[in-house]
């Protein structure tokens, strides 16, 4: 389970009736992203900050014009989900998604592909 910017996990998705902390993670702020695309469309983002109780703080919506490959749209969701939540003045808290290639070359710190290099790159700091 490797870390991301400002001390914080990124996890694949626990089961909806998980506790928070399930994951091994101190209970605290959850943030839940996710992307979207649609071929020649504009493809989209999410991200939702979760308490530890599970209720919804706040929430945010991202488009991304032009882009249709989907595990870019979900890195680049999870890059602007860590600005938004470190830019609100929350650190240590966990990611949420569930974009395997996203979470496993994250948490190896692996940002060697060369499509997603640059990004995953601003992730890891």
């Amino acid at each position: 389970m490797g870390g991301v910017a400002g001390g914080c996990a990124l996890h694949a998705f626990p089961p909806m009736s998980s506790p928070p902390g399930v994951l091994g993670q101190a209970a605290g702020v959850v943030c839940l992203w996710d992307g979207a695309t649609r071929k020649g469309s504009h493809s989209a983002g999410g991200m939702v900050l979760r308490s530890p109780s599970g209720g919804v703080l706040m929430a945010k919506g991202i488009q991304f014009p032009g882009i249709d490959d989907p595990t870019m749209v979900e890195l680049l969701v999870l890059r602007e989900a860590i600005a938004w939540c470190l830019g609100q003045g929350f650190t240590g808290m966990r990611f949420e998604g569930d974009a395997k290639v996203i979470i496993d070359k994250t948490n190896c710190k692996d940002a060697s592909d060369s499509r997603m290099g640059a990004v995953l790159e601003e992730v890891l700091q």
